[in-house]
């Protein structure tokens, strides 16, 4: 299955910049004078389909906020606010915090269900609210609690209160968005509000909340920092590239858990062997990540979410961000310059690299990690994505051209999808793409590009989830292909 040539026009001649916010110019002179220089950004120089970044690059005012905060030193102290401290991102951010603790401090924490660690963590790390996703793990952590005899007892929360409570704690300023899924995007938002810096684990936020949250930064000052491998390799070869100098994009994917298999191999083994692609599908053969992020990375949804967010992170169009599959994810990403110099970040496939970068940028810490060596590697390599058969790739770029509410669309009907097949309901792993197309293809007629409020996305996330519900009971015989 693969997004029509219809469907594919009819998303790329809708697509709109309405929502841009122009960032005005320290020095207008200077700029044209830039320009006049390098030219504009962009493959093709005319800076057509770029838009404003919200990560501090690509500008004058970018480049002198991160040199006068490099010239401040690296003996900060940055008090966090960690959205999601029981999962992946959340523990390793710990793990930061164990290693540099004159550089941070827990403020406030927000989790699920696992009372029991978060629990462990209140004790270690004495926050001053602790938010759980319900009533009954709020319960049973203050129970934990007192029967530990703790005496430094938090403000214990429960719900979306309880997470915006942890992300707008007063005294925090960072907040490390480590939640899944568009869950993060109204603490996120109250977050900016507030001017607290953002380090961005949560790619939903961009994907579903972008025409929102780039004016929101825009306007609050605030610095928006990828704490994603890929996007913190971007925003780490963009330091010191100078306005208009940037030419293009270059993601690398790992290929996920089907890399290896060919399109007739895995498409076989979708109609004949069900239960071993259900098991293979949540497994990566590189990174260690939550289940959600596994999946959407077997579909190769997650490289197309992160084409999304790259272009509103750092402002370059669609048509130049492109996407590599390499297998050995040594080099987490590059940047294209106008010259034609390719820039590269190389680092193990460890995620605590780019959380540390995004906490402690522009500074470099002394952390206690096993240094790269290219000879142990012994070769990188390359190839292009197979977009028949990863489909969720087009799918991707598709709502992206069509902009405003369509990615919001894209980003619910997957996390619907991607939920439904891990809880092995009897959804097809090529049902996935299929119930997004859908959705996208239903939502055209109340497609919004202009004035979209979080009110818009927030309804068309609820209306996405609820067309992948019913359009997947309506599906009895699952696709294959």
């Amino acid at each position: 299955m693969k997004l029509t040539a219809a469907a594919t026009f009819l998303f790329a001649t809708e697509a709109t910049h309405a929502f841009i916010v122009q960032r005005p110019s320290i020095n207008a002179d200077a700029n044209v004078s830039l320009n006049m220089v390098f030219g504009k950004s962009g493959s093709k120089g005319t800076g057509e389909g770029w838009i404003d970044p919200c990560a501090p690059v690509n500008s004058e005012a970018s480049m002198r906020k991160t040199l006068d905060e490099a010239l401040k030193g690296a003996s900060f102290k940055k008090r966090l606010s960690l959205l999601g401290s029981t999962g992946s991102i959340g523990t390793q951010t710990l793990q930061i915090v164990d290693a540099c603790p004159e550089n941070f401090e827990i403020d406030a924490l927000s989790a699920g269900t696992n009372s029991a660690l978060m629990a462990d963590q209140v004790m270690q790390y004495k926050p001053k609210v602790a938010a759980m996703a319900t009533k009954e793990a709020a319960d049973d952590l203050a129970e934990r609690l007192k029967a530990y005899g703790f005496d430094e007892m938090p403000e214990i929360l429960f719900g979306d209160e309880g997470t915006v409570a942890a992300a707008t704690v007063d005294s925090a300023d960072t907040v490390v968005t480590g939640i899944v899924g568009a869950a993060g995007l109204l603490p996120t938002i109250e977050a900016i509000k507030l001017g607290k810096d953002i380090a961005l684990a949560n790619k939903e936020t961009l994907i579903s909340g972008g025409p929102v949250i780039n004016p929101l930064v825009e306007k609050h000052g605030v610095n928006m920092l990828a704490a994603d491998s890929e996007h913190s390799a971007i925003f780490q070869c963009l330091q010191g590239v100078p306005e208009g100098a940037l030419r293009r994009i270059i993601l690398t994917a790992s290929g996920g858990a089907f890399r290896d298999f060919s399109k007739e191999e895995l498409f076989s083994l979708c109609e004949n062997e069900p239960e071993l692609i259900q098991k293979k599908a949540t497994t990566h053969p590189n990174w260690d990540m939550g289940a959600k992020i596994t999946l959407d990375s077997a579909t190769m949804m997650n490289k197309g979410l992160e084409v999304i967010e790259a272009h509103y992170l750092f402002g370059a169009s669609y048509d130049d961000i492109d996407i590599v599959i390499h297998p050995q994810s040594i080099i987490h990403s590059m940047v294209e310059t106008k010259d034609t110099s390719c820039i590269a970040q190389l680092g193990w496939a460890d995620m605590r690299l780019p959380i540390v970068y995004s906490i402690s940028w522009p500074h470099r810490l002394t952390m206690p990690y096993k240094p790269l060596d290219l000879a142990e590697i012994g070769s990188l390599t390359f190839k292009k994505p197979d977009r028949e058969k990863y489909p969720c790739i087009d799918l991707a770029y598709a709502a992206g051209n069509a902009g405003g509410t369509m990615t919001a669309v894209l980003n619910a009907a997957n996390e619907a999808a991607n939920e439904m097949f891990r809880a092995d309901v009897g959804l097809g792993f090529l049902d996935i793409p299929k119930l997004i197309e859908g959705a996208m293809e239903e939502h055209k007629a109340d497609h919004k590009t202009t004035d979209v409020s979080l009110d818009d996305i927030l309804a068309c996330d609820a209306w996405a989830r609820e067309y992948v519900a019913k359009a997947s009971v309506k599906n009895e015989s699952k696709i294959i292909v």
